[in-house]
């Protein structure tokens, strides 16, 4: 049995203390440091991760905006293109059929507009004459049956012509004779004045349409359907009587005055 102090005797605890718990605080140490460098490159990868899916995003947002942008751009051209359309359609529309299609409706709310003239032939070098139910155009200026009272019937110059003599109104039948009625309510008694190229006035059918007023040279009514725009036979001019005196009374209009000031009662002290 050795002594404690021998070389076979056992190392003092302390010795063998110091030896196991320095590779064991290194250990410790070296998994602290793994740790830490893999909770920074999971880090890092995190980073590049959010960068990337915001270089998505905007990317993406990019994408959907152009194609947001080509989407509005479609439409607009759509749009356009209707407008376009339209515009076009609108350009190749005839007026000349919306005066027609109004010129056939009565206007019966409108008021209406009273003219006194006397309409002068261009080929018979006299002016209309309504006597009774008999239609000439031998009339001389100031004539009394030469005088006619021209009644605004309607929308695109529509008119009815009475004699203010007589109260008969100038027709024309369905043969395209020119006669005289009493009543002037029928579409018979309606004209559309027209005027033309060398300042003269044509008085066509509102319901024959293509039939005009005409005379000869000799006063005599000419029948309609031998009637053209074109004649002289059916070209008249306007002429006022001397002295007319205005039938139609004028438009009344309020004129406007500015507000007085308002007095105020004053209480007695």
């Amino acid at each position: 049995m050795g002594s404690p102090g021998g070389s076979g005797g056992c190392r003092p605890p302390g010795a063998h203390r110091g030896r196991a718990a320095l590779p064991a605080a290194s250990r410790c140490l070296h998994f602290l440091l793994l740790c830490f460098q893999v909770q920074h490159g999971e880090m890092k990868a995190g980073r590049r991760a959010e960068k990337g899916s915001s270089l998505n995003a905007s990317q993406g947002e990019a994408q959907g905006g152009k194609v947001l942008f080509k989407l509005k751009d479609a439409v607009g051209t759509r749009i356009n293109r209707r407008k376009l359309d339209m515009f076009v359609a609108e350009e190749n529309v005839d007026f000349r059929i919306h005066v027609e299609n109004q010129t056939r409706a009565r206007d019966d709310v409108s008021r209406k507009q009273l003219r006194l003239y006397q309409l002068y032939s261009r080929t018979s070098g006299k002016h209309i004459q309504v006597l009774g139910r008999r239609i000439s155009a031998k009339g001389e200026d100031g004539d009394k049956y030469a005088q006619l009272l021209v009644e605004t019937d309607t929308f695109g110059s529509q008119v009815r012509i009475k004699g203010k003599e007589t109260d008969f109104y100038l027709c024309m039948n369905r043969k395209g004779k020119l006669v005289g009625k009493p009543d002037g309510t029928s579409k018979e008694c309606v004209f559309i004045e027209k005027v033309l190229e060398n300042n003269y006035t044509a008085l066509m059918s509102a319901k024959y349409s293509g039939w005009y007023v005409g005379f000869t040279k000799k006063g005599r009514p000419r029948k309609g359907p031998k009637t053209r725009e074109n004649q002289q036979d059916v070209h008249f001019m306007k002429r006022y009587p001397k002295g007319q005196v205005e039938i139609q009374k004028p438009f009344k209009y309020t004129t406007v005055t500015k507000r007085t000031k308002r007095i105020r009662p004053t209480n007695p002290s």
